[in-house]
């Protein structure tokens, strides 16, 4: 008997639950940005993404923000709608890290870091696989 999946009914961040540096990244965001459960964090693996307009490549590639409307966002964009939906004093980073010019350089640096996960703290071996 294959396990439910979820499909999320609220804002959803969603993470790699294989990669122990999006494991840990999850932690700091429920600890310091959504301590009053704001939005929900899931991982993928839990999900129903044929429900949700995601594919295993799609989340395996970046972090995903499923937002009330269905709208989803991804990479840079994603941990910024996270930041926008969580605590008061960490919206204004989330908007941020979407306000021209900072964006870009944002998206420059989620760029880096997906590839090199594996290689941060509290990367592991199923960091290192190939995205996408």
């Amino acid at each position: 008997m294959e396990p439910t999946l979820f499909v999320p009914n609220r804002p959803t961040l969603v993470y790699d639950a294989d990669c122990g540096f999006c494991t840990r990244s999850v932690g700091l965001i429920r600890r310091w940005v959504d301590r009053r459960d704001r939005y929900d964090v899931r991982p993928w693996q839990e999900l129903d993404l044929a429900a949700v307009g995601l594919t295993e490549q799609d989340c395996d590639a970046a972090a995903q923000f499923i937002a009330e409307d269905g709208s989803i966002r991804s990479g840079h964009r994603a941990i910024a709608d996270a930041m926008s939906h969580g605590a008061p004093a960490w919206r204004p980073v989330g908007h941020l890290l979407t306000a021209p010019g900072v964006s870009w350089a944002a998206a420059r640096a989620y760029r880096w870091i997906a590839p090199h996960r594996h290689q941060l703290p509290g990367g592991t071996a199923a960091c290192a696989r190939p995205l996408g």
